[in-house]
Parts: structure tokens; sequence; C-alpha cells
């Protein structure tokens, strides 16, 4: 059912009034493939029905590890790119429509409903022949760091979104939609300031994450996770600080100020880990941000070893089980 909400037209015309955001306009089934699958991944396209013609293009513009796009097809189509896999895709119609096959869920997507896709449900997809969308195609390891700054541990199973969202109607999500397109209609260039494009990424991330239910939502919610001692905040930053020094518990209890038994019980009653395994995931963070780097003189036993590594192998599934994907395929990708 359609909104009841004029759409506004920044948000109707998101993204297309700059020719150099435009990815590609085609009408070739074989070329809007390759190019959709270039932006997102290779997956099965096809036109459903005989004798309809495609008229596709992609606009696209990148927001740090957000990606903001539009994208129409121009006839009905069906859409298979199996699992996501490393990113979170949240789809929102202008007009038209989406039956969106998401693991065990069927989204009917309008200008009312967005689909949010998991990374790790297969997904299956046919759009309206006047389907026209809005989406964010935003990286799955940001997604989930910023969960774990939230709640001061890292997400121990995967982050998973409630499926649907009634995007048009959300105050928060609408007027966040409308300040970025028209942000991005207005100051153009603002794409080229790497701090603004940082800071968009996040009001994106951390907008999606505070108001669309997912699994963390409780745990995100409990009255006493902005009241953990001082003792638990003060061991935090100084392991976020000095993560690439030698740190033990004593230490850490010895600098902060409380026996080690204090110091473990806090953070398992306020963080539900403890320190070490908190520094392990700093760790981990820090040699994934060096992997993407991709710096030719660094392999990636030097980069494990440089954070504190020695057994290989504990490693990579220690990364593997946090981020989805294994040392070298960050570094390879």
């Amino acid at each position: 059912m359609s909104s009841d909400l004029t759409l506004s037209p920044w948000l109707r015309d998101a993204l297309k009034g700059d020719p150099g955001r435009l990815v590609f306009s085609s009408g070739t089934l074989e070329q809007v493939r390759e190019e959709v699958s270039a932006m997102y991944k290779p997956h099965l396209l096809d036109i459903k029905g005989r004798g309809s013609n495609l008229d596709a293009r992609l606009h696209s513009v990148a927001l740090g590890n957000v990606r903001f796009n539009r994208l129409k097809y121009g006839a009905e189509v069906v859409i298979d790119p199996g699992n996501l896999e490393q990113f979170y895709l949240i789809q929102m119609p202008v007009c038209g429509q989406a039956d969106i096959y998401s693991g065990n869920h069927l989204i009917s997507s309008d200008t009312d409903t967005a689909s949010i896709i998991n990374p790790s449900d297969p997904l299956r997809m046919i759009w309206s022949e006047d389907c026209d969308q809005l989406m964010f195609r935003i990286d799955r390891h940001s997604v989930e760091l910023a969960c774990s700054q939230i709640l001061g541990r890292s997400v121990r199973t995967p982050l998973r979104f409630k499926p649907d969202m009634n995007w048009h109607r959300n105050p928060v999500w609408r007027n966040m939609m409308m300040y970025l397109a028209h942000l991005l209609q207005d100051q153009p260039s603002i794409t080229t300031q790497p701090t603004i494009t940082h800071q968009l990424e996040q009001l994106i991330i951390n907008t999606l994450i505070s108001i669309q239910p997912h699994n963390y939502t409780d745990a995100m919610n409990k009255p006493d996770r902005a009241l953990a001692p001082r003792h638990v905040k003060k061991v935090e930053e100084y392991i976020e600080s000095h993560a690439d020094e030698a740190l033990t518990p004593g230490a850490l209890a010895e600098m902060a100020g409380v026996s080690v038994r204090t110091l473990y019980a806090g953070f398992k009653d306020f963080r539900q880990t403890s320190p070490m395994e908190y520094l392990r995931t700093i760790r981990l963070q820090r040699a994934r941000e060096e992997l993407q780097r991709q710096d030719p003189d660094s392999s990636v036993t030097e980069i494990a070893i440089r954070w504190g590594f020695t057994h290989m192998g504990r490693f990579s599934q220690d990364y593997s089980r946090l981020f989805g994907e294994r040392p070298s395929e960050t570094k390879r990708r």
C-alpha cells in the first residue's frame, strides 16, 4: 500500500541530479548484470515475461564504508544473489514495489516498507517494472564494530536486523534520509572530504542500529549499561590506547586501582566479557584495519604478530568468528 505521506522531493530525486554519480545506463542484460555485480556481488538476473526490455540505470556515491545507491531496471526482473556475505543491504522504493525473499521472510517492499537484508540470509527478489529504489550497501564489519562499541564488547553471534522497516513513516530515519539527500544535492563536492564522509557513514550506521530492532537491542537498552564502574571504563580506555603493548590482568588492575578479582567481576557484570577478551577483540580490530590497508610489505603473519597473535591457527579462527572471513580474504579483497 502506498504511503499517505507525500514523498519528499529530496528523496524522490535523490542522486539523480548529478551526472557524475551515474555509474551506468543500459538496456543490455549482460552489461546490466556485470555492472550491478561489480557494485554488489555476482548474481543471477533475468527479465520476467517475454517482450520486456531493460532500461536500467545506477547512481552511486561512496560515504566511507557505506555506498548510497539508486537503482532501477525498467522491467520486471528476478534477482538472485544468494547470501550477501560481507554487507548489509537496505532497499527503499521511491516508486513501484518488490517482493523480497530473505531467509524465511517475505517482505513486500514499497514506498512505505523498506527491506533490510542480513549478510548470512539467502536472498531472491522480484522487482516490478516501475520499481526504483534508494539503497544502502553497508560493510558488515563496520556495522558490527559500531554495535561492539555501544555494547562495550564484541558481538559473539552475527548481528541480525528485523527484515522490514516502515522507513518513510519513521521520523528519525526519514529525517536522516532527507538530510543526506539534501546535503548531497546542495553540496555535491562534500564526498571528497574524508572527515565529513566518515561522519555521514557513522550517522547512517548508528541510526540503523538505534532505531531498527536486532538481536542485540535488549542488551543495548539495559539500564545499567551506562553505570559501569569507573575502573571498568578506565581499563577500556587504556586498552584502546595501548593495545599494541604487553598488557596483563595484574598491570591493568594496578593501573585502575583495584584488585584483579574486582576488575574481572566488573567486566563480567557490566560488559559480559573479561578484560583480556576485550583486549583480544581490540587487537583483532586493529589487525583488520592493517589488513584492509593492503600494505604489500606486510604479510598476514607479520600483522598478526605485531598485534600479539603468535598462534596463526587460533588467530585465523578468532578472526573468522568475529568478522566472517579469513584474514587472507580481507587482505586479498
